[in-house]
């Protein structure tokens, strides 16, 4: 590779360019990036970093006495090994497993955002490898949307459709007059978009919409949930009560006669179902929302009226839907914008997401982008992604899912590359307990992280600056040719090369390759989107230009509202893909399933878990400010945001103050499941009652001195909230996670700080 070049790349935060001189990487945000996001910062600190994965590591249980139920997994050590041991004996490992005991008992559980690149994509490059080499159990849906990915094709649209095409960022700053977030629109959230982003257009968009007059009101517990300059008129909420504040504003519009019945009657279905149960006692009313949600009555009835009037836009954070019950502030919102009237209206209605990820709000592109392909996969065994602990300890166990009752399968081996489930899921010491009953982990990483400390098998991959590839997404304009940066580390490899190797061990190597090297996929990938820009008469340059050129600007349709536009204009000649055809404020389908946690019309419902005497507070797990998820945590700006080397837990100043808790005192968060020390932030940021913790610290489990008898793993002692949370599905019909609220003790941790040691390779034992 050539040293100290200027050369184009993409991260899931941003397109930038960089320069290496053999030493140092030093990054730039693209020059065309209004708002670029500072975790850019966290790039450099990757190359050569302590934490990375030098060569391929056998865990010492697995190597000597071969694969089996482990407890040791966490816990054993690594030995070094050569690449082509591990492979023959991964690829007999395989073989064994799938000839025993059935390709379902593979479980391909890659889940991740490891690169913006579209063909070294490590959950494309698994799945693909599984399914040609004989078929795998997969996963559905998301931990950042299960409960909504699962509702909203039910009641409003295909997913994508109606989340990232309807309402626009554009149509925001020229026409919206209220924006009602329920959850926020936090710009650190915004900031993500799986393939890239190459313009942060949010932050100016909310500006240029406040100043034409729009007023943002702020449904949360966290202020910072919108940008200060927006003036944003703050609701603090107590968290998970957002549907109860939802139904009182529906009662309220429908009592004093301002809800368009018109709409309700042409393009909604449900509506006399849902309307009963506002009204039936006790009636859902501004004064019964005020004593759950915490807000006046008064402020209830007043936000009733302004929404009523004007172009109104409902927003629902992903948030709000990663806990339990998170189906219904989905089903609310689009209730609410339904009695509004405002569905498909250019600014106005309903929006699930807008401001949660980046590539929401943003027209799509007119041409398709590069994608490595899949192939089908044979085995129709599947699981909700967020019950992967549930089907490892309850093999043959039975789950409702979506109305049907499901069994889960019995794995034997697990796949895992691009992702960190130790990040992910919620009760970590649960899913410990529930990867020690697997014969075989294999887990490809470039980093030490938890996952793959509790691997039998760790492949070393190269990390997006070490390799070539395509950044690419269907809803940013510009395409990008990630260009190596730097060396290689160590031994690392692609996972393209790794899973070929393994394939043709398998006998399936040219099914899985189709004869091509990487750059050669590239070149293929590239043709489809140029052959769309040549058919269009747009310029189309071959590979080897666009790849000189470093990025190119693709075509974008019109913004033009979509599908929920065109139902609104014609809801005959264009009905939405629901059971009616129509917006489903009530579902006949869903009430049929007979879910108590999950009716056929939105719904409050009180959670099984909230604060009590023992455990006084809610904790709000969201997305962290400084990296994403646990990606690149030992980086500058994610490190530097630490304190004692350990998250910041922030905490209003009413409740610190009565524990003896001081701003940067070391604090132990515990309940039932677990404790994590986190350092203290005080701050009115925050409602009373509420603490709030980012996730995405590196889990770094230890004895806990006040509960000794939990073992080696009571205590994280680097502030990862899912050291707490709980591993319980959204309802019974979408089995999302429910990693967002649970209910926590707080006090001052006054013994010896155990030493956080995560950053960097496990000794040799």
């Amino acid at each position: 590779m050539i040293i100290d070049a200027e050369k184009t790349h993409s991260a899931h935060w941003g397109v930038f360019t960089a320069r290496y001189d053999g030493r140092r990487l030093r990054v730039r945000p693209h020059p065309g990036d209004p708002d670029p996001s500072p975790v850019l910062d966290n790039i450099p600190s990757a190359v050569g970093h302590p934490a990375r994965v030098a060569a391929p590591a056998v865990r010492r249980g697995w190597w000597e006495r071969g694969p089996g139920r482990d407890p040791g997994r966490g816990r054993d050590g690594y030995r070094t090994v050569s690449w082509e041991a591990v492979l023959d004996r991964l690829a007999e490992e395989t073989h064994r497993v799938r000839s025993t005991h059935g390709d379902e008992a593979v479980y391909g559980g890659s889940y991740g955002w490891a690169s913006a690149g579209r063909f070294h994509h490590a959950q494309g490059q698994l799945h693909r490898f599984l399914a040609v080499t004989g078929g795998y159990t997969r996963s559905v849906n998301s931990y950042s949307g299960g409960a909504a990915e699962v509702l909203l094709p039910q009641i409003l649209g295909g997913f994508d459709a109606v989340t990232r095409y309807a309402v626009t960022w554009d149509q925001v700053a020229a026409h919206t007059d209220t924006v009602l977030a329920f959850g926020g629109m936090a710009l650190k959230n915004s900031g993500i978009a799986a393939g890239g982003v190459s313009r942060h257009v949010e932050r100016g968009a909310m500006r240029a919409a406040r100043d034409r007059g729009a007023m943002f009101v702020l449904v949360s517990p966290l202020r910072p949930d919108l940008p200060e300059e927006v003036d944003a008129t703050w609701l603090p909420i107590r968290p998970g009560t957002d549907v109860a504040l939802m139904l009182a504003l529906m009662h309220t519009v429908v009592a004093e006669g301002r809800h368009d019945t018109d709409f309700l009657a042409s393009h909604c279905d449900g509506w006399e179902t849902l309307r009963e149960y506002l009204f039936a006692a006790p009636a859902k009313d501004a004064a019964w929302a005020s004593a759950i949600t915490g807000i006046d009555a008064s402020a209830i009835r007043e936000l009733a009226w302004r929404i009523a009037y004007g172009r109104t836009l409902v927003t629902v954070a992903q948030s709000l839907q990663r806990a339990e019950h998170g189906e219904q502030p989905v089903w609310g919102g689009t209730a609410l914008a339904a009695v509004l009237g405002q569905i498909g209206l250019p600014g106005g209605g309903f929006n699930y997401g807008l401001g949660s990820l980046g590539h929401y709000g943003r027209p799509r592109n007119a041409v398709p982008v590069p994608s490595f392909s899949r192939a089908p996969n044979p085995v129709n065994s599947f699981i909700p992604v967020a019950r992967v602990a549930d089907m490892l300890l309850h093999p043959g166990g039975t789950y409702d899912y979506d109305g049907a009752e499901r069994t889960y399968p019995h794995v034997r081996m697990a796949w895992w590359a691009g992702g960190n489930p130790f990040h992910h899921h919620q009760d970590l010491r649960r899913l410990r307990r529930a990867v020690a009953e697997l014969d075989t982990f294999a887990v490809h990483d470039p980093v030490w992280t938890a996952t793959a400390r509790h691997a039998d098998v760790v492949l070393p991959s190269t990390m997006t600056i070490e390799r070539d590839d395509i950044g690419a997404t269907s809803s940013d304009a510009l395409l990008v040719a990630m260009k190596q940066l730097v060396p290689v580390h160590g031994e690392a490899r692609d996972d393209y090369d790794v899973l070929s190797a393994l394939a043709h061990r398998l006998g399936h190597g040219e099914a899985f390759t189709e004869g091509r090297t990487a750059h050669e996929w590239l070149v293929h990938m590239y043709d489809r989107t140029r052959k769309a820009l040549a058919d269009r008469g747009e310029p189309a340059p071959d590979f080897e230009e666009f790849w000189e050129r470093g990025e190119l600007e693709l075509p974008r349709r019109p913004d033009d509202g979509g599908v929920l536009a065109r139902f609104r204009a014609d809801p005959e000649g264009h009905p939405l893909p629901t059971p009616s055809g129509r917006v489903q404020v009530g579902s006949a389908t869903i009430a049929g399933h007979g879910y108590d946690d999950c009716p056929g019309h939105p719904a409050w419902r009180e959670p099984t878990e909230a604060p009590d005497e023992r455990h006084p507070f809610w904790l709000v797990s969201n997305q962290p400010a400084t990296r994403l998820h646990s990606q690149l945590d030992f980086g500058a700006h994610s490190s530097g945001s630490k304190r004692s080397g350990r998250e910041v837990v922030r905490i209003h100043p009413d409740d610190a103050g009565p524990l003896g808790i001081a701003d940067g005192d070391v604090v132990r968060l515990h309940n039932d499941r677990g404790a994590t020390l986190a350092a203290a932030r005080l701050t009115d940021d925050i409602r009373p009652g509420v603490l709030q913790l980012p996730t995405g610290a590196w889990w770094a489990p230890t004895a806990d001195p006040e509960r000794p008898e939990l073992g080696d793993d009571g205590l994280c002692a680097h502030g990862n909230p899912n050291a707490v949370t709980r591993d319980r599905g959204s309802s019974r019909f979408a089995q999302g996670c429910t990693g967002q609220l649970c209910a926590v003790a707080v006090s001052r941790f006054d013994h010896p700080l155990p030493a956080v040691e995560v950053h960097r390779a496990p000794e040799a034992p």
